[in-house]
């Protein structure tokens, strides 16, 4: 929360299943792709990037092995009962101590236990400030209003909230999405809350983020939960802050960004060739994204007039620029790209991707700027990562805006390739 001197331009709080991911209808993660270029070649230097879900912090991690994921700035957990901070996810101890007025999970597990009706989750789902079951959807009304009942006359402050036409999570009063993202927005401080705030979900425990004071909000209409829906029609039907959106999941999301003017909204995954576009962003994140793109449809044979794109980079690329690979090989980036000439179409009908994450760039001089973020490919090998550092310069005029002059790379923890054409670039 301290990256910024000054207010962060958007703050994007997202659910993550069936808002942010998509399981059903993208098996190659093509709207979820489409956002991360998107965040990080226009958002991540200025803006906040918050996931608010369900899942544990246990269950998340799954999550970030089998999907390309961002690094979130801000992590809400558990339906809203615990919030961390950063890629080492450091836990807020305060927070967990606001919540803990008139808690005891032990009386909610005794009473609960009195409703045959409900199933347990499984254990990886229970957490000190969330007991979490399973209940048929005709029966939850009932339960919930004399679970209420039972817990109130217990002395406990709770609430029961009801997701995804099946879930049943029994949480303190205080806890919950829309109050975890209030409570965050109240440590800001007066002068540095987020210009912009844009929510984003599907089902009923993320009824309350849509519910928070001065936010944009957007539903995907597509794949939208019948208990979300309802709480709008109650709630917000005609609140012009919170719309339906037409598309699914992450393209939601993005549609949303337009839709409020919250700024750019056009992945450059949707750019086809950058030589012939319009688009005028000559910022390093918007760089760094543009390569990789580049460098994954090269691999899967996506790119026409190859040759000509290959005379392009060796004018980006400084003749005596020098690639220091994560085995820690150094060699003249030109070489690399005589290298990369062998390698168009390899992954032509394969499983493989590309995607960077946490870009952050830094001016080091009036012309020149170290550039940082992790690279990652996802192939039929599952997915590897390292860590890049890029020096650029603007003070050689190119097409381009930028010429690549310097690049290292190192591993990510357990994330390393025994592939060569991994080190490629």
């Amino acid at each position: 929360m301290d990256r910024f001197d000054s207010p962060a331009r958007l703050m994007l709080v997202s659910d993550l299943d069936l808002t942010m991911v998509d399981h059903q209808c993208d098996e190659d993660n093509i709207s979820q792709l489409k956002f991360n270029a998107l965040w990080e070649s226009n958002y991540r230097q200025d803006s906040l990037l918050v996931f608010s879900t369900g899942r544990t912090p246990a269950v998340y991690k799954r999550l970030k092995k089998d999907k390309p994921m961002l690094t979130p700035d801000i992590t809400i957990m558990s339906v809203g009962t615990e919030i961390a901070y950063g890629e080492s996810m450091i836990p807020d101890n305060d927070w967990e101590q606001f919540l803990n007025q008139n808690w005891d999970k032990s009386i909610v597990t005794e009473e609960t236990d009195k409703f045959p009706e409900l199933t347990y989750q499984s254990e990886a789902d229970q957490r000190q400030y969330k007991v979490s079951f399973f209940v048929d959807k005709d029966k939850a009304n009932g339960v919930i209003k004399a679970l209420s009942e039972r817990l109130k006359n217990r002395g406990l402050d709770i609430k029961i909230v009801f997701s995804g036409g099946e879930a049943l999570d029994v949480l303190p009063k205080r806890g919950g999405k829309g109050e975890a993202l209030a409570y965050l927005l109240k440590k800001f401080g007066h002068g540095k809350q987020p210009c912009n705030t844009l929510v984003c979900g599907d089902s009923g425990n993320d009824a309350e983020l849509f519910g928070v004071p001065d936010v944009f909000g957007v539903m995907q209409v597509g794949n939208a939960m019948e208990e979300l829906l309802q709480w709008r029609e109650e709630n917000a039907k005609n609140n012009p802050n919170i719309i339906h959106a037409t598309e699914r999941c992450a393209a939601g999301i993005i549609q949303a960004i337009g839709h409020f003017k919250l700024g750019p909204n056009l992945s450059p995954r949707d750019v086809l060739d950058f030589s012939k576009s319009s688009l005028e962003i000559t910022n390093p994140g918007h760089e760094i994204v543009k390569f990789y793109l580049f460098y994954e449809r090269w691999r899967r044979a996506e790119i026409a007039e190859p040759e000509r794109h290959i005379e392009n980079l060796k004018e980006i690329f400084y003749p005596s620029g020098v690639l220091v690979s994560p085995s820690g090989q150094e060699h003249l980036l030109h070489d690399y790209l005589d290298q990369m000439t062998k390698f168009y179409g390899d992954k032509k009908g394969k499983q493989f991707r590309v995607w960077v994450d946490r870009v952050t760039s830094t001016q080091i001089g009036s012309d020149t700027w170290s550039v940082k973020f992790d690279k990652w490919e996802l192939s039929d090998d599952g997915p590897k990562g390292c860590t890049s550092k890029v020096l650029l310069s603007s003070k050689v005029s190119t097409s381009d805006g930028f010429v690549w002059m310097h690049m290292h790379q190192t591993w990510l923890t357990g994330l390393g390739a025994t592939d060569q054409t991994y080190l490629l670039f």
